[in-house]
C-alpha cells in the first residue's frame, strides 16, 4: 500500500492470517478482500487529544473532550422530517403519542449506543466492517440502500430550507428559488469545515441551540397545559386513538431512527485518539461517548417535545373554516386563503404550521418558527455529506473529494424537489417529507441488522461483545422495526389500483425481503448458530485483527 506506515504495512497479512486461521479445506477457506485496507482516520484527517489524568473517577474535562459526535449525530433526529411528523403527531392526536416520541428516543440511543461501540473498540466503522465480512453483491447493495436514505435525507433538507425562505420572506421568493438556495450552502460549509473539526462541532452545536430557542419560544408562547404534556410522556396509553392516530405513531419511529446515522455515528467516535490496546482506555472511551450520546438526545427530545406539544395544545382538531377566520383578522391575513371555508379537521404541515402559528400567536411567532425550521435544514447537509463520504469510503473504498461527494448528493437531492417545487403546490413538497419518513423507515433494517450482527461478533468484538440483555433488546427492536415497515406495506396497498403499480411493487417486496432474510442469516451466524455458516461465511467465525483490547496481534 502507496504512503502506507509500516505498522500499517503489517495489518494486511494480520487480517489475512486471522481470517484463514482454523481453516482446513482449502475450498472453504475465506477469501480476503482484495483492495487495501484503509488507514484508521476520519474524513477531515484530524484527531482530537483526550486529557489524561491520575485522579479516578468521572472527569468533566473529559467528557467535553468525547464531546462532539453525539450532537453531530443528534442532527438527524431534528431535520424537517421529524418538526413535520411532531407536529403533525400533535394535530392528530395531542399529547397522546408523546410517549412514543419518548420510547422511539430511546430505541434511538440503543442503536447509537452499538454504533458507539463498533468504532471504539474496533477502530473501524460500520462500513468498513461489512467491507471485510460481506461478500461483493450484498455490501453494495448496503451501499445503494444508504445512499439513497442519505440523498432521501438531503431533499429533506431542500425542503425545510426551501419552505423556511418563503416563510422569512412573505413568499416574495418562491419554493423553486428556495431550492436553488440550497445550492450555496454547500459551498459555506465547505469552506466551515477547512477551520477544522472542533469549530465545525461547534457550530452545529450553535444551530441545535438555535432550534431549541425558537422552538422553545413556541412552547412559551401557546402555554401547553403542563399536567396533560407530563401524563402524555409517561403514561403509554391513546384513548380513543383510531387509524390515523396509529399512522402518526408508526410514523414517529420513522421520523427518529435514521439509517445512515448509525453509520455515520461509528465514523464520528474514531475522531478522538484512544488506545485501543488498553482495555480500560476503550471501557472508558464507551462511557464518555455514551453519556454525550445520551446528553445530546434528551435535547433533541425535548426540541421535539416543545413542537409536538404547541401543535397538540392550540391545533388539536381544529377546522380548517376556525383556522380560516382567525387568519383573516390576524398580521398575516394574506396567508388566510390557503386553507378553505369547510368544516374539516385542518392538515398541518411545517409550511402551513407556521402560518397557523402566526395567525394565533402574531407574526413573530411565524417568523421565529421559520428561522427554527432554516436552522433544521441546514444542519442535515454537512452531516449527510459526511455520511455519504464515509459510506462511500468504507463500501466501495473511493476516497472523493468532499466538492464532488456534496455535488453527487446535492444533485440527486434538488432535480427532483425542484421540479416539484417548480410545477406543483406547496402541499406536494411537504407531502413529499412525508413519503421521505417512510422511505427511512423501510430502510432501517439495513443498518441495524449490520450493526447489531458485528457488535453481537465475539472474534470481532471479544470482551465488548453483545451480552444476552443487549442481543435480546436490540433483536425486539428489529423486530419492532421489520413489523412497522409490514404495516407500512399494508397500508399503502390498497391505495393502487391497476397491475401497472401493483407488479413492480410486488418485484421489489419480494427482493426487500429477500435481502433482509440474508441479513438475518448473518445475524443468526453472529448470534452463535454454528450449523449456519457456509462457504465464504466462516469469516464470522474469526477475528479481522482490528487491533481491539485482546483482539489478535498482527501476524
Amino acid at each position: 500500500m502507496s504512503g502506507s506506515s509500516p505498522a500499517m504495512a503489517s495489518l494486511e497479512p494480520g487480517i489475512t492470517g486471522s481470517l484463514n486461521q482454523g481453516q482446513t479445506d482449502p475450498s472453504n477457506i475465506p477469501v480476503p478482500p482484495h483492495h487495501p485496507i484503509p488507514r484508521a482516520q476520519t474524513y477531515l484527517d484530524e484527531l482530537i487529544s483526550i486529557p489524561r489524568g491520575s485522579a479516578p473517577g468521572f472527569s468533566f474535562r473529559k467528557l467535553w473532550a468525547f464531546t462532539g459526535p453525539g450532537f453531530l449525530m443528534s442532527i438527524a433526529y431534528l431535520d424537517p422530517g421529524n418538526v413535520e411528523s411532531d407536529l403533525q403527531c400533535g394535530a392528530v392526536a395531542g399529547f397522546k403519542l408523546l410517549w412514543v416520541l419518548l420510547w422511539a428516543t430511546v430505541l434511538g440511543l440503543l442503536c447509537q449506543r452499538l454504533a458507539i461501540r463498533l468504532g471504539v473498540v474496533t477502530g473501524k466503522d460500520l462500513a468498513e466492517i461489512c467491507y471485510l465480512y460481506y461478500p461483493r453483491v450484498p455490501r453494495v447493495l448496503l451501499w445503494l440502500m444508504m445512499e439513497i436514505a442519505i440523498i432521501g435525507s438531503d431533499m429533506q433538507e431542500v425542503i425545510g430550507t426551501a419552505i423556511a425562505f418563503s416563510l422569512l420572506s412573505a413568499g416574495r421568493i418562491p419554493l423553486w428559488g428556495g431550492v436553488l438556495i440550497t445550492i450555496t450552502d454547500t459551498l459555506f460549509f465547505l469552506f466551515l469545515d477547512k477551520y477544522g473539526l472542533r469549530k465545525l462541532e461547534a457550530f452545529f452545536g450553535l444551530l441545535i441551540t438555535i432550534m431549541a430557542l425558537t422552538f422553545g419560544y413556541e412552547y412559551v408562547v401557546v402555554k401547553p397545559a403542563q399536567m396533560e404534556v407530563l401524563k402524555g410522556i409517561f403514561l403509554p396509553y391513546c384513548p380513543g386513538c383510531g387509524r390515523e392516530e396509529l399512522l402518526q405513531a408508526v410514523g414517529i419511529v420513522g421520523a427518529i431512527i435514521m439509517p445512515h446515522n448509525i453509520f455515520l455515528h461509528s465514523s464520528l467516535v474514531k475522531t478522538r485518539a484512544i488506545n485501543r490496546s488498553k482495555k480500560e482506555e476503550v471501557k472508558e472511551a464507551n462511557m464518555y461517548f455514551l453519556t454525550e450520546s445520551c446528553l445530546a438526545l434528551f435535547v433533541s427530545f425535548l426540541i421535539n417535545l416543545f413542537v409536538m406539544a404547541v401543535f397538540g395544545e392550540a391545533f388539536y382538531h381544529q377546522c380548517n373554516e376556525d383556522v380560516h377566520n382567525k387568519c383573516v383578522n390576524s398580521s398575516v391575513s394574506h396567508y388566510a386563503n390557503i386553507f378553505p371555508i369547510n368544516n374539516e379537521t385542518v392538515s398541518v404541515d411545517i409550511y402551513q404550521g407556521g402560518v397557523i402559528l402566526g395567525c394565533y400567536f402574531g407574526a413573530a411567532a411565524l417568523y421565529i418558527w421559520a428561522v427554527g425550521i432554516l436552522a433544521a435544514g441546514q444542519s442535515s447537509t454537512m452531516t449527510g455529506t459526511y455520511a455519504g463520504q464515509f459510506v462511500m469510503e468504507g463500501f466501495l473504498q473511493l476516497r472523493w473529494s468532499r466538492f464532488t461527494r456534496v455535488l453527487l448528493t446535492r444533485s440527486l437531492a434538488i432535480l427532483p424537489t425542484l421540479f416539484v417545487a417548480a410545477f406543483r403546490d406547496i402541499s406536494q413538497l411537504t407531502g413529499m417529507n412525508d413519503l421521505l419518513n417512510v422511505l427511512q423507515s423501510i430502510l432501517l433494517p439495513f443498518a441495524v441488522l449490520p450493526v447489531l450482527t458485528f457488535t453481537s461478533l465475539r472474534p470481532l468484538m471479544h470482551d465488548f461483545a453483545n451480552g444476552l440483555l443487549g442481543k435480546v433488546l436490540m433483536s425486539l427492536i428489529t423486530g419492532l422495526v421489520c413489523a412497522i415497515n409490514v404495516y407500512f406495506v399494508v397500508d399503502f396497498l390498497p391505495t393502487l389500483r391497476g397491475l401497472g403499480y401493483l407488479i413492480p411493487l410486488g418485484l421489489l417486496l419480494v427482493a426487500y425481503v429477500a435481502f433482509v432474510i440474508y441479513l438475518l442469516w448473518t445475524c443468526s451466524i453472529a448470534h452463535g448458530a454454528r450449523f449456519l455458516p457456509r462457504g465464504r461465511y466462516n469469516r464470522f467465525s474469526f477475528d479481522l485483527t482490528v487491533a481491539g483490547p485482546g483482539a489478535a496481534e498482527p501476524q
